[in-house]
């Protein structure tokens, strides 16, 4: 099949639209930190107004910075549609701007959740802060149609199906013995042991500085595991005790992975190859932790009253973090300083399980 030209493909004028998108936003980033004009006259400050560059791609999590690139662009294009010019922002525009996505869930397109669309406004604000010209949210145009969005669409957030103890070790014995086996092992003992989200267990290296994507690391010592992550609330250390079986032990797991799968440096879980079964030196992405939770939890049977379908849904990466939560036994306090949660309202979402009907009001009240 011969190659196509670039030049004469659709989709790269696309990317290379984006691509600009993207710059001009980064420029604006900067001019926040040091106007261009300042710039162009002192030219010993180009190195530094590429340190600032970075600073500034740094100020949003990548997942975050992509989810509001693409709410800008969604917004954007819903202006042009209408024949409406982004700036300055008009909080009246934007109003309208909720309210049709809203009403198109309601005409039996793809639901966009209310979590979605309170997403997209922060997106909205966020890039207008960028500009220099701020959108006030609670400006009563936007507040009383979000509130009214709120009231008649809002559902119960979506949770993912908590694992406890007994169904990860189910799990666990569903893995083939093989390297990949042993790496998958070591990523599903580790997640739940730590609690970790899946973006925080596949951005861990192997000690600190080793990679310029890594999230964190970690260091293995005579009664566990010392994790360093850098999460959504900032850094955090998570300590991961020893268990008292090889096989089900998570410290033990990973150290066996790292072992045989020769890693030393850099990041810890690595794809293998399927040809040669060989490690590869980049990063595993975090849908293949969701995949594996995903992938176990079906066929070890777990929740079987559900259609395969639902079984599907209901199980991702947060399966373990939340599994956790649910299961530990002790002081909340503790909990949320190992997950890292900024409230303990958070950690109380997670403790799905573990405290239903521990306080029994009906018959404290004498019923």
């Amino acid at each position: 099949m011969p190659e196509q030209n670039p030049a004469n493909d659709p989709s790269s004028g696309l990317s290379s639209c984006r691509e600009n998108e993207n710059e001009q936003e980064t420029s604006t980033e900067v001019e926040a930190v040091l106007p261009s004009s300042r710039l162009a006259r002192i030219e010993p400050l180009a190195a530094l107004a590429e340190t600032a560059k970075g600073y500034a791609r740094a100020a949003r999590a990548e997942n975050t910075q992509r989810a509001y690139d693409a709410d800008w662009r969604m917004f954007s294009s819903w202006l042009r549609r209408h024949g409406l010019a982004p700036s300055p922002p008009d909080p009246q525009t934007v109003g309208l701007y909720l309210a049709a996505c809203a009403d198109e869930s309601s005409r039996g397109a793809r639901p966009t959740s209310v979590a979605t669309l309170e997403r997209r406004l922060s997106g909205i604000c966020w890039h207008y802060r960028q500009l220099g010209e701020p959108l006030d949210s609670r400006d009563r145009h936007i507040a009383t149609v979000l509130a009214g969005i709120r009231r008649r669409h809002a559902r119960p957030p979506a949770q993912k199906e908590a694992i406890f103890a007994d169904e990860l070790l189910a799990m666990l014995a569903m893995l083939d013995m093989d390297l990949r086996g042993l790496r998958d092992r070591a990523i599903l003992a580790l997640g739940f042991a730590g609690g970790l989200r899946r973006s925080e267990i596949v951005g861990l290296d192997c000690g600190p500085g080793e990679s310029e994507d890594g999230t964190g690391w970690i260091e293995i010592l005579e009664g566990g595991a010392i994790l360093s992550i850098n999460g959504k609330t900032g850094w955090r250390e998570v300590e991961i005790g020893r268990g008292s079986r090889p096989e089900t032990c998570p410290v033990a797991l990973l150290e066996t992975w790292m072992r045989l799968g020769r890693i030393a440096h850099g990041p810890l879980f690595r794809p293998i190859a399927r040809k040669n079964g060989g490690v590869a030196s980049e990063r595993l992405t975090d849908k293949h932790v969701a995949r594996l939770v995903q992938k176990t939890a079906m066929r070890a049977g777990i929740r079987g009253d559900l259609t395969e379908g639902e079984r599907k849904k209901a199980f991702g990466g947060h399966s373990l973090r939340a599994g956790l939560a649910s299961s530990a036994q002790i002081e909340e306090a503790h909990v949320q300083k190992h997950l890292g949660h900024a409230s303990a309202e958070m950690t109380r979402r997670y403790q799905r399980k573990r405290d239903r009907f521990k306080v029994n009001l009906t018959k404290a009240a004498g019923l």
